[in-house]
């Protein structure tokens, strides 16, 4: 059984470095060390696991199975350790909390970062941590409580999910300059599945709703191209590669009548809903519920071109 009280951050550091650059030599100039007192380290570390984690050699060290067994641990442990130094730094700083929040693309392009920077200009003590999920990535996480608050798709089923409206967007079409679309009228969907289409990774809400949308069609989706982003999907059709299907507002307007022609739907469906939802409103923290109470008038708000009261 291993006491995992005598096991010293510092020396995993140490680990880490010489695991990178296979040399201890270059792991104690890292970590500012003496080339003896890194290689006590290492040695120490090997005694308390039992397990040999190098095999030293004249012009450096290989990791063993179990050294690299023990990278990926070593890795969560330094990156966690690091979190919580950073989290405590903050409260030192004068920051009251934290809120965890997670959004689909489709958010985190086109309305988050002027609702968030404004409620961060009205209440600066609160840390606001983002990360870019799939909906169903998000859903899972808000089921699970690991997020405080999340912006997900309409058409991923949210469980038992408190969701509320956050905001609508508009998806259309985009082609490239030379495609025969360019200047055409709405069109349905199904009307074009005979054209290639650049799309974004399996498990995006939505590469699923234009798959939905392609089966209710009885057509196929022909996917030529698949990327992880709004910004790659648009060089992808600048450069000819097919068409794709994105949210107006996500587009960038410098590359919209030169670059890119937006083509609009006439599927009801092209209008989507983008939800916030938490696990359960009662459980949040002030901050949390704060922030929460925000993002959901902020709708009304910039509609009338107004600030977002602070609850």
């Amino acid at each position: 059984m291993l006491n995992l009280s005598r096991f010293d951050p510092h020396s995993l550091r140490v680990f880490l470095l010489a695991a990178q650059h296979s040399s201890l030599t270059k792991a104690a100039q890292g970590a500012h060390l003496t080339l003896s007192a890194a290689s006590k380290r290492v040695s120490e570390l090997e005694k308390q696991l039992n397990c040999t984690l190098f095999i030293r050699q004249p012009r450096g060290v290989t990791l063993t199975p179990a050294g690299h067994a023990l990278v990926e641990h070593a890795q969560q442990v330094i990156s966690t350790i690091n979190r919580m130094a950073a989290d405590m730094g903050d409260y030192a700083a004068g920051l009251r909390g934290q809120v965890r929040m997670w959004a689909n693309t489709s958010a985190v392009i086109q309305f988050l970062p002027g609702d968030l920077a404004r409620f961060s200009s009205q209440s600066p003590a609160i840390r606001l941590s983002l990360e870019e999920k799939l909906s169903h990535e998000i859903i899972s996480a808000l089921t699970q409580e690991k997020i405080d608050i999340g912006i997900f798709a309409d058409n991923i089923p949210s469980g038992q999910v408190q969701k509320s409206l956050y905001r609508f967007d508009q998806l259309v079409l985009l082609v490239p300059s030379s495609h025969a679309l360019r200047g055409s009228p709405p069109v349905y969907f199904r009307d074009v599945l005979h054209y290639d289409f650049v799309g974004l990774s399996d498990g995006s809400s939505l590469l699923v709703r234009m798959q939905e949308a392609a089966l209710a069609a009885e057509k196929s989706l022909r996917l030529r191209v698949q990327v992880s982003s709004f910004d790659a999907i648009c060089r992808m059709i600048e450069a000819g590669l097919g068409i794709g299907l994105l949210p107006r507002a996500s587009v960038r307007p410098e590359i919209l009548g030169t670059g890119l022609h937006a083509v609009d739907l006439l599927d009801s469906w092209a209008e989507r809903t983008l939800w916030i939802g938490v696990r359960n409103e009662h459980s949040l923290t002030p901050d949390a519920l704060r922030l929460y109470a925000f993002l959901k008038r902020a709708r009304h708000a910039s509609q009338n071109n107004e600030a977002v009261p602070l609850p």
